[in-house]
């Protein structure tokens, strides 16, 4: 072979290198992060037959698929797994840790959002993401962008809608649970004139609720996934203005679904996605977990319907995405939420054998301070009170006392440890200075140090919380972790299947690697080699 043809051969070689570089690394127009609540991957899996050919299956059969996404905390909720997915960090650094919080001054639980100083816009509740401490995949795509970009998040609350948005974002919208319209923030500035279209014209959910009834969609006999459901007569709920909590409970059936495709498809027709210089994004969250009414019950009818339906919505969405902008130019993100919300009431045969006692935060809260008090003094609370399993000291008190916080969180955690139930004790001293181990190191990640209460509570398995309210019934709650599929489609990706779990935390810097921008300024992992050209190593064109 002489020089010549040696010359033109490496040429080409170096162009069908540096093509499929290109090819495999291109910079979508569009990203849809589909995000669902509470999915559930063995759900997936048991009602598999039920699904048509291009919703759950075109995902699993066209995606670049993982089974199972991990958070490296407990209790996840909806807030910590949103805040974690789009930041890419955990709640000790984007400090969300739970949906809500307790304010100890007003005595009343609020959003972890809520913020007075900005008004609704459809609703009268008040939130802000500044609450938020850490960028999100959209706020770094707006950096990038110098504005440009365009990013919009739908969800059917308004935790998951300004978590997904970000600080940056152009608007979020939430369905709110008064009026039933999509409802946001004067924090944003955006309200498209779609938007304010469609919660006052006819399409409005209010407009059209009592025509709205949820039965089931196919013949009782297909839903045959769970050999555990005794009651075999056909579901039928109607919903009502009238009736208490109409829309909090719409909100948990399939209708939530369609309501929030049917506000994306006026996005992507009104938008302008994917006709930008620079990508644009939009995330949309469904939900897929109990109906509320129906908390208390497990292996329902209603679950495999909401499965189902869900099924037919993402294959609407993805179909809408292809023809506006496609699905070739667009990359689709398709997650959960890494939990599962139940309640679970046993007989009292089941009872006698499945718990194993009461734990009553009050009395706990009680005693604790009457202890405190016999060693420091009288001439105060020394605690303010518990809340979401941690024990909130008077910092204030322990302050003007001049008394060692690091001391007193000791001794409370040794004395709060022989409780009956009680597993383990965490005091914030510990997670503060390092004096942490494996297995206290979830708390840690769990937590962030401003919201954070003096000590931990971590019970037993099987015991009870009582409140001690007489208007509510003691269950036991189950916030267990689940089976959550990743999967990455469109935009040039090769299905595959890969049989590892991956962290939540590696999801965001994935998505901005693939759009050539920074990651989240609190993240820490690296992207999924898989979905990275170079495969964890630095791929350089031959010259």
């Amino acid at each position: 072979m002489d020089n010549k043809v040696r010359k033109v051969l490496t040429s080409l070689i170096a162009i069908l290198v540096v093509t499929n570089l290109e090819a495999q690394t291109q910079v979508p127009k569009l990203v849809v992060y589909i995000t669902v609540d509470q999915l559930r991957g063995d759900y997936i899996e048991y009602f598999y037959n039920t699904f048509g050919e291009r919703g759950f299956k075109r995902l699993l059969n066209e995606g670049k698929v993982y089974p199972n996404i991990r958070f490296d905390f407990p209790e996840v909720d909806e807030a910590s797994a949103f805040a974690t997915l789009f930041t890419g960090s955990n709640p000790c650094f984007h400090g969300i840790s739970s949906n809500r919080k307790y304010d100890f001054e007003h005595e009343r639980e609020i959003s972890i959002l809520y913020d007075p100083a900005y008004l609704g816009n459809f609703t009268r509740d008040n939130y802000s993401p500044k609450a938020l401490f850490s960028s999100t995949i959209g706020d770094e795509l707006k950096i990038a962008s110098k504005g440009r970009s365009d990013v919009y998040a739908i969800a059917p609350d308004a935790e998951s809608a300004i978590l997904s948005a970000g600080h940056a974002a152009n608007g979020a919208f939430w369905i709110d649970d008064t009026n039933g319209k999509w409802a946001t923030t004067t924090y944003y500035k955006s309200v498209p004139w779609y938007v304010e279209r469609y919660n006052n014209g006819v399409e409005s959910l209010s407009a059209r609720l009592d025509k709205m009834e949820w039965t089931p969609s196919l013949s009782i006999d297909r839903y045959n996934a769970f050999p555990y459901i005794l009651d075999e007569i056909p579901f039928k709920y109607t919903f009502s203005e009238k009736e208490r909590k109409c829309y909090p409970k719409l909100k948990t059936t399939p209708f939530v679904n369609k309501e929030v495709n049917r506000l994306a498809m006026q996005f992507l027709e009104y938008g302008g996605f994917g006709t930008r210089a620079c990508p644009d994004m939009l995330s949309v969250t469904y939900y897929a977990g109990n109906y509320l009414g129906n908390m208390n019950k497990e292996y329902t009818h209603e679950i495999q319907d909401t499965y189902y339906q869900l099924d037919k919505d993402i294959e609407q969405l993805l179909d809408a995405i292809d023809r506006k902008v496609g699905l070739s130019k667009t990359l689709v993100v398709f997650t959960g939420s890494g939990y599962y919300k139940s309640e679970e009431e046993y007989t009292a045969e089941l009872d006698a054998y499945v718990t194993q006692g009461e734990f009553h935060p009050k009395r706990c809260v009680a005693l604790l301070n009457m202890y405190l008090m016999a060693l420091y003094g009288q001439q105060t609370n020394w605690v303010k009170g518990y809340y979401h399993n941690q024990i909130y000291l008077n910092r204030k008190a322990i302050e003007d006392a001049k008394l060692d916080l690091g001391e007193i969180q000791r001794k409370a955690a040794a004395f709060l440890k022989e409780f009956s139930g009680v597993q383990h004790v965490t005091t914030d001293y510990s997670l503060l200075f390092g004096d942490w181990n494996e297995g206290t190191a979830k708390f840690r990640q769990g937590t962030h140090h401003l919201g954070r209460g003096d000590l931990i509570i971590e019970l037993q398995p099987g015991w009870k919380i009582n409140h001690d309210n007489p208007k509510e019934k003691v269950k036991v709650i189950r916030n267990n972790a689940v089976l959550t599929p990743l999967i990455f489609l469109g935009n040039g990706i090769k299905p595959e299947r890969i049989y590892r779990e991956v962290k939540a935390t590696e999801v965001a810097p994935t998505v901005t690697y693939i759009l050539r921008i920074r990651p989240p300024n609190a993240s820490q992992s690296s992207p999924l080699k898989e979905l990275s050209t170079n495969k964890g190593e630095l791929a350089i064109p031959a010259k």
